[in-house]
């Protein structure tokens, strides 16, 4: 192995790294940022780097990862109640509160789908459990993406340290 190699590694798992805290934390991009750190390895080390499935597992556990997010917030609105305008409400609360991070974020899809609902003239509780809904989905979500950003990290891991040591 050489230092150029363990160089590489170190500095691509370091920007994973960032990627992994951007799955929990706003305003980084998280499993775009892992798989951008494994793509350029591999245009670096070139067959040396991750190989071709991995990175096209890598690919899809990131779409995963961002149709989760994206979904997560409606779906928990959904599930307690909100109608359409709660939903539409929870998205907008969502894309709003990116601009007041990190209490934006939490808050966004609380208060979008409450007010959304508020205007569709359902009563302050069924609008608050709406609301309620909206955050536990973001919680959900952002579960989710943790979880792919420690199996993309760990498969990129595994995948360069196995093919390392067995050749």
């Amino acid at each position: 192995m050489t230092w150029e190699f363990i160089l590489g590694f170190g500095v691509a798992l370091f920007v994973m790294l960032i990627g992994f805290l951007g799955s929990i934390l706003p305003g980084l991009p998280g499993t775009p940022l892992v798989f951008a750190a494994a793509v350029l390895h591999r245009l670096y080390f070139g067959n040396q780097g991750s190989s071709t499935w991995v990175l096209v597992s890598l690919a899809l556990l990131m779409i995963l990862s961002i149709a989760i997010d994206f979904a997560a917030g409606l779906l928990g609105a959904k599930k307690l109640g909100a109608t359409w305008r709660g939903m539409t409400g929870a998205g907008l609360g969502a894309l709003i509160g990116i601009f007041f991070a990190p209490i934006g974020i939490i808050l966004g899809p609380f208060l979008g789908a409450f007010i959304g609902e508020l205007a569709g003239g359902r009563e302050t509780r069924e609008a608050g459990k709406a609301g309620a809904g909206a955050m536990l989905g973001l919680l959900g979500g952002a579960l989710g993406k943790v979880v792919c950003c420690i199996m993309m990290i760990s498969l990129f891991a595994f995948d360069l340290l196995l093919r390392r040591f067995l050749n």
